[in-house]
């Protein structure tokens, strides 16, 4: 059977690969550095628009029916960024795919919450994030290739078949997803489910994080090209690096959520997270290899991700899971877009071509970084629905 596992990748590296893009977009489209944020922020803010009207109307739907039309939107709106000619096409065409995208993550993280029962949920989440991970490991550093040697436009135009080609394999092998339509608990307004204080706390815990992460996610790269002299050839090689190692962890990390709780692991993948941020971006430059501190930025975040998704997917009743994790999607991209907004606020190009505000930049994400435990701790606490 075609899992969530297989699905998922085709949205995560349409989002991904825009970040390490950045130079080229620079070159070839003409896009100033300052404004690669904004492309970034543009499909969050569509994605959580359709988030919000999704939170309407996906738990009356067969969710394969509705996966179904979402990953057909996203391929689309992949393939109009390979006709892109300059800021004003990319930006629509990252608005088109993120209209789409959004409802394909809440579709399938659904699906998995239905599916695993949360003493096991750790562990089941730790391998659906490696879908980010497979996605740095072989789809970022390969478009990153392909806009070396193929153009920057080739990797939107692959990356849309792909979402064609997982489009028609899920067409013919996923069976009705009707089980949600099943249960007989009344059904809850959005202004029921949105007043539970564990709602709340679950949805700041990930406007929070996501924010923290990517006010920093769309520089890295021109960051680590231009303040820290490293080759853009070697660019796809340390996001190779980076999402193998995540790889590996992510199922280490979703055991000890499972054996520890997420709480306790939270703290300790914060506070190495918040040491490398120090080290990396703080003096303007990276006092470690580059290759360390890079390595530990991926492997840190995508560890929090893992307990957040897993505190956080308890929160709602199976007859009100996509109408969450459609609330929950539209929170996580605009905390996004919010994050990648502030580059351009804090940043800009000194005349030697060198980024200038990253140490404002990171001391907000360290910030951030460092309130995330006590704010989960208190999700978790919060129980789960009744």
């Amino acid at each position: 059977m075609l899992h969530r596992r297989e699905l998922e990748p085709v949205n995560i590296l349409d989002f991904m690969m825009i970040m390490p893009l950045g130079p080229d977009f620079t070159t070839e489209l003409h896009i100033p550095a300052a404004l690669l944020g904004l492309l970034g922020s543009a499909y969050a803010v569509s994605a959580s628009v359709a988030g919000l009207i999704g939170a309407w109307v996906l738990d009356r739907y067969d969710r394969k029916t509705a996966l179904l039309w979402a990953l057909l939107g996203l391929s689309l709106g992949t393939a109009a960024g390979g006709f892109a000619i300059g800021f004003k096409s990319m930006l629509a065409a990252r608005l088109l795919a993120g209209l789409f995208g959004g409802p394909a993550t809440s579709l399938a993280l659904s699906a998995l919450t239905d599916l695993v029962p949360l003493e096991r949920r750790g562990r089941a989440i730790g391998a659906m994030m490696g879908a980010f991970s497979v996605a740095s490991v072989l789809g970022v550093p390969l478009g990153l290739w392909m806009a070396r040697h193929g153009g920057l436009r080739t990797p939107f135009f692959v990356v849309a078949g792909i979402g064609l080609v997982v489009l028609a394999m899920a067409a013919a092998v996923l069976p009705p997803l009707r089980g949600h339509l099943l249960h007989n608990e009344p059904a809850r307004s959005l202004s029921e489910i949105l007043h539970r204080p564990v709602v709340r706390l679950a949805l700041l815990t990930i406007a929070l994080g996501n924010m923290s992460s990517f006010a920093l996610v769309p520089n890295i790269a021109p960051f680590l090209i231009r303040n820290c002299n490293m080759p853009r050839n070697d660019l796809e090689y340390m996001y190779a690096l980076g999402g193998a190692c995540s790889f590996v962890t992510m199922r280490l990390v979703g055991t000890l959520v499972d054996r520890y709780g997420p709480a306790k692991v939270m703290v300790l993948a914060s506070t190495l997270l918040a040491m490398v941020l120090s080290l990396t971006f703080l003096p303007g430059y990276a006092l470690l290899p580059v290759a360390i501190l890079f390595v530990g930025f991926m492997v840190c975040t995508s560890s929090r991700n893992v307990c957040v998704s897993t505190v956080c997917s308890q929160v709602a009743a199976p007859s009100e899971r996509a109408r969450y994790q459609s609330i929950q999607s539209a929170i996580q991209h605009l905390a996004s877009a919010i994050g990648a907004a502030l580059g351009p606020v804090f940043l800009h190009e000194s005349a030697d071509g060198k980024i200038q505000g990253m140490t404002g930049l990171a001391t907000l994400s360290i910030v951030l970084t460092l309130l995330l435990p006590s704010l989960l701790n208190l999700t978790q606490r919060a129980g789960e629905p009744q």
